[in-house]
């Protein structure tokens, strides 16, 4: 490849299994000739096969619950021991929601299970940033990365709170941007990536539906997991460096069409 992450440490999360964006990162950075570690949550970890990754990655699993920051300390302090040093990048590839797996309605929602859909899905990045800046664990131009989606500005009903915890997420990426950017030149941004076919993303109601749809109206069509993963290579090495705050749409062309041509010949008349 380009060595464009020779040299480079850092921590991946969310790698679930190999239809994971995250699990494509991690073979990419690999290749790319990145040392990093891969974490997820226990549980996760039961359902998932992220032993076969570490493996192919030569890398290391830490279990972390990203919610828990005595978790994430342990994570960061073992990470730059093992790795050693300090890191250079993180992906944040994290997203759950309780009320979606219950099936509940928007209108009827589960305060409690809420309340853990913005922990695990938004407020464990700016958990992630909190503690790297208190432990000082990220270099100078370090480039941390979190999975987004449309739906954070636009309504997908079945999406459900899930939307809200995508705009939170991008908020505290703006936020927490400003302030690492000014204390030690670190960059974070989102990738707002194309409906994609992952274990996750396959759990929502209608999800062919609006995969198909957005690959209609995209003019390149829906990007894949392996695209998103060459995209967040690009943005942890050298080359974007004064690229941070941003919500980076990854969905060819969706999120800027307002109709294409093959939407409207559904409806014209014959």
């Amino acid at each position: 490849m380009y060595n464009l992450l020779k040299g480079k440490r850092g921590i991946i999360f969310g790698a679930l299994d190999e239809n994971s964006i995250a699990w494509k990162t991690a073979q990419r950075a690999h290749q790319e000739g990145a040392m990093f570690t891969l974490t997820n949550a226990p549980v996760a970890m039961r359902m998932g096969e992220i032993n076969k990754l570490a493996a192919e990655c030569n890398a290391q699993v830490i279990p972390a619950d990203a919610t828990s920051i005595e978790d994430l300390e342990n994570l960061f302090t073992k990470s730059m021991e093992i790795l050693g040093g300090k890191l250079d990048f993180v992906l944040h590839s994290i997203g759950m929601s309780p009320n979606v797996r219950k099936g509940k309605h928007y209108t009827a929602l589960d305060y409690d299970f809420f309340h853990k859909t913005l922990d695990v899905s938004a407020l464990s990045l700016h958990k992630t940033l909190q503690t790297a800046m208190k432990l000082d664990a990220l270099n100078e131009w370090s480039s941390v990365v979190a999975l987004t989606y449309i739906a954070a500005q636009r309504v997908f009903p079945h999406y459900n709170d899930m939307g809200d915890a995508k705009s939170l997420l991008e908020s505290i990426t703006r936020s927490f941007g400003y302030h690492y950017g000014m204390a030690k030149k670190v960059r974070v941004n989102t990738i707002s990536q194309s409906p994609t076919a992952t274990t996750a993303g396959s759990g929502i109601k209608g999800f062919n539906a609006f995969y198909n749809y957005a690959d209609v109206m995209s003019p390149l069509g829906n990007a894949t997991a392996e695209e998103c993963a060459n995209y967040t290579v690009m943005m942890f090495s050298d080359f974007t460096r004064k690229v941070t705050m941003q919500n980076l749409f990854h969905d060819g062309g969706f999120s800027f069409t307002g109709v294409s041509l093959n939407a409207m010949e559904k409806f014209m008349d014959k």
